[in-house]
């Protein structure tokens, strides 16, 4: 697959220790420790590389108490919340880290904090609410640099990394989603996920080997 590479951006989706099992009480994805050389690969077709992180606050009404929680509607007023999930990539802490292998935060040409606000739960990667009102910036910042074509590859296939790509095929940005890159929380939700991003029009690739730079 042929790529323009000055009008292309590498996006790494949430690669964070919190989503992998060097943190096993937070969100451990199997192997998501295991995406770096990946994601190091796709970046060498593109000119632009971003990172985007879960920043989240240590206390907040979505964080379960207990395992049970998990998973389960938010009880409330709270149209910024979906659902329970266990404290992970809180701000300060080693699952809110960058997995190992990748680069520095400060060497990446644009980095997205998400999910600050202890009232917004957000997946994707362009907004920080769930109603896709407040944008992280990211849409805003690839347009301003004439970007057309956005490699996709993180965690995890079937919430963050799909959210994210569906808005940026919203943005009318081209996506390739490099499975390589990416793992997923579960088989069956994985499955689903990459068909949705499929249906979408995102391109999906096996792997950077598909890749070529023009």
């Amino acid at each position: 697959m042929e790529l323009n590479k000055h009008t292309t951006a590498s996006f790494d989706i949430d690669p964070q220790c919190g989503f992998t099992p060097l943190c096993p009480d937070e969100l451990p994805v199997d192997e998501g420790d295991q995406i770096a050389a990946e994601l190091n690969r796709q970046a060498l077709f593109a000119d632009f590389r971003l990172v985007s992180k879960d920043c989240h606050p240590a206390a907040a009404p979505w964080v379960a108490q207990t395992p049970e929680e998990i998973m389960t509607p938010v009880a409330g007023d709270y149209p910024g919340l979906d659902i329970k999930w266990p404290p992970h990539c809180v701000i300060g802490t080693e699952g809110n880290r960058l997995i190992p292998g990748l680069p520095e935060e400060s060497d990446y040409d644009l980095v997205i904090e998400k999910g600050l606000d202890p009232l917004q739960h957000p997946y994707g990667a362009c907004y920080q609410d769930l109603a896709e009102t407040e944008s992280t910036g990211a849409i805003e910042w690839l347009r301003s640099r004439q970007v057309e074509t956005v490699i996709v590859g993180g965690l995890a296939t079937d919430y963050c990394v799909k959210t994210s790509v569906l808005q940026l095929l919203r943005a009318e940005f081209r996506v390739i989603v490099n499975l390589a890159g990416c793992r997923g929380v579960a088989a069956e939700t994985t499955r689903t996920a990459v068909e949705d991003m499929r249906s979408a029009g995102a391109v999906l690739i096996d792997s950077s080997v598909e890749l070529v730079s023009t």
